[in-house]
């Protein structure tokens, strides 16, 4: 197993997590059962250790009564930064008629055609220059 940590969205996630587990008066192993997760995974993901997968990270918002939006933006799944809120994301991941396996491709999918369009976008000319009398 890596001692590193996996990410700092994760250590962020983490320690956002035990924040509210502490809020909602859970212990781990309280949440864990209640998250339906193993007590050590929880553990790894409050220490960022562990990258949980959405469908994780919806059963655990729905134990401590947060928003899973929220967990997802703190894990890095859907970005604040998508001005529409991460719509699309959010319409995969709240979709119950697809398997997890099947949201995580059409995210990867989704966010290389973001990058493909965005390195494919001329970059914004400078001003011209103004003509000196």
């Amino acid at each position: 197993m890596a001692k590193g940590k996996v990410g700092k969205t994760v250590e962020t996630l983490g320690d956002y997590l035990r924040e509210q587990r502490t809020t909602a008066q859970l212990s781990l192993r309280q949440l864990a059962e209640q998250a339906g997760v193993s007590n050590p995974y929880l553990s790894q993901i409050e220490r960022g250790l562990r990258r949980p997968s959405a469908e994780v990270l919806q059963q655990i918002a729905k134990a401590l009564r947060i928003s899973a939006e929220q967990l997802y933006i703190r894990a890095g799944i859907v970005s604040p930064e998508d001005g529409v809120g991460g719509s699309v994301e959010l319409a995969v991941l709240n979709d119950t008629g697809l398997t997890e396996r099947q949201k995580q491709s059409l995210l990867d999918v989704y966010a290389s055609f973001l990058a493909l369009n965005a390195a494919a976008s001329p970059p914004e000319s400078p001003d011209p220059p103004v003509d000196a009398p």
